[in-house]
């Protein structure tokens, strides 16, 4: 089953200088939905936003904000990125509170849950939660910061939540989140991811972003058709 490539905006690679123009810009270029990573400087090693930047660019546009906690203690802050604006808040499986209390406590505020994972976690850490998440992550660089190469060896993972997930009968898109630019849309849309997250492949072109957009979409659709010509 085909689905139709989202395009996720992350504004890590975005000018923080002109913040809210640039989520305009991105809304303006026909992305889907904005990502915001959340860094607590223990998780990873950096530093970026808390809700009350999520607050303030929220004004900008009325597409969904993804808000990525790479953060150890999610269960702390998922109720206050639920205020600011989030509309589906994801954690990472390897953080130290409990992913179902998490998971809970998005719910309980009103939001839609998604788990994330690392690039050396197996697909099985997130099997439990399967059935109550709106999204799931998958990791293709190491955590923290942006720009980073593509992990391939990551792809067979992607398929395997997919398989997951279409086993159990739940339509819940796997995201692809590091390195997603026109070189690897492809094989991560191919491989069943449905949520390209897109940082630097976005942000590295300057005034209108719709042209960038409408080529990562066709760059993702295009191994699919490769693909059946080949069948």
């Amino acid at each position: 089953m085909t689905r139709s490539p989202h395009i996720s905006a992350s504004i890590l690679n975005a000018d923080f200088g002109r913040l809210t123009a640039e989520v305009a810009r991105a809304a303006d270029g026909g992305v889907d939905s904005i990502h915001l990573d959340v860094m607590d400087g223990h998780f990873v090693d950096n530093l970026t936003m808390g809700p009350v930047v999520v607050g303030a660019v929220r004004p900008a546009t009325d597409l969904p904000f993804h808000t990525h906690l790479m953060i150890s203690n999610p269960l702390r802050f998922a109720g206050r990125f639920a205020d600011a604006g989030s509309d589906l808040i994801a954690f990472h499986v390897e953080a130290d509170d409990d992913p179902a209390a998490v998971i809970a406590a998005i719910e309980d505020a009103g939001k839609q849950p998604g788990i994330a994972l690392n690039p050396e976690t197996p697909a099985s850490a997130v099997h439990p939660y399967l059935d109550r998440v709106a999204m799931v992550l998958v990791m293709t660089v190491n955590p923290g910061w942006g720009g980073q190469q593509f992990i391939g060896e990551v792809v067979p993972k992607i398929a395997e939540l997919r398989r997951e997930l279409d086993a159990r009968g739940r339509d819940v898109p796997v995201g692809v989140d590091g390195g997603v630019n026109l070189e690897t849309i492809g094989q991560a849309h191919q491989a069943g991811g449905r949520v390209l997250v897109t940082g630097s492949a976005l942000y590295s072109t300057d005034g209108d972003l719709a042209p960038t957009v409408a080529s990562l979409r066709a760059a993702a659709l295009g191994a699919d058709h490769a693909s059946e010509a080949q069948d």
